[in-house]
């Protein structure tokens, strides 16, 4: 995570770092990237680099915590909308990520991330599935949904319901950057494989 000296810079210096750190990883995958290309992009020495982060490392997870917040407080958005539906919430919050891959930029850092996915970053970008993150994000977005809807007994069934849709929906990104799929090819797999769930799997 980033030094405090980063956090103290002015915001329009914190844009110029970022916007060329994603456009190096937007370049090339997190073990390619070069800081000597995100120092010359931002116009900064390479010393003040190591200022504001550790590494390339720290920077790169640093993006995608920032984007985790963002899709996550999208989602919470589409909860609300949807009223608590949890699985249709799913299926629109996926279809607005589909549209915002438009952006070439955008969709190359994400193809980087979910081609070259372990578990650090997996875990950067999903932290709200993992049950010691309870009282944070997660605990935010359990309290939005109609457990109504769901045939679930308890918390714990709510929260492997979380686990299994963001599987899924992880999945379904990985299809949609391995065969660069269209919006409606990924939608109609991914709505697919939803409702297969909704009716579920045992006769």
């Amino acid at each position: 995570m980033p030094k405090q000296t980063f956090i103290n810079l002015p915001n329009e210096k914190k844009e110029t770092l970022i916007k060329a750190a994603m456009k190096e990883f937007s370049r090339v995958p997190l073990s390619g990237a070069s800081i000597s290309n995100i120092v010359k992009d931002a116009g900064i020495p390479r010393g003040s680099f190591y200022q504001y982060f550790e590494d390339k490392e720290d920077l790169y997870y640093f993006l995608l915590d920032e984007n985790s917040q963002r899709l996550n407080s999208r989602f919470i958005s589409v909860l609300k909308d949807q009223n608590g539906d949890l699985i249709e919430s799913f299926i629109e919050s996926f279809r607005r990520m589909l549209i915002s891959l438009q952006s070439l930029e955008f969709r190359q850092f994400f193809r980087n991330a979910f081609l070259n996915m372990n578990y650090k970053a997996e875990n950067t970008l999903t932290p709200e599935v993992n049950e010691e993150q309870m009282n944070t994000r997660l605990k935010e977005v359990m309290g939005l949904v109609d457990t109504d809807k769901l045939n679930i007994s308890d918390e714990m069934e709510l929260i492997h319901i979380f686990k299994i849709m963001k599987a899924v929906t992880f999945q379904n990104l990985i299809q949609v950057f391995a065969k660069d799929l269209s919006i409606e090819q990924s939608m109609q797999n991914y709505t697919a494989e939803v409702n297969l769930m909704k009716k579920g799997l045992c006769k």
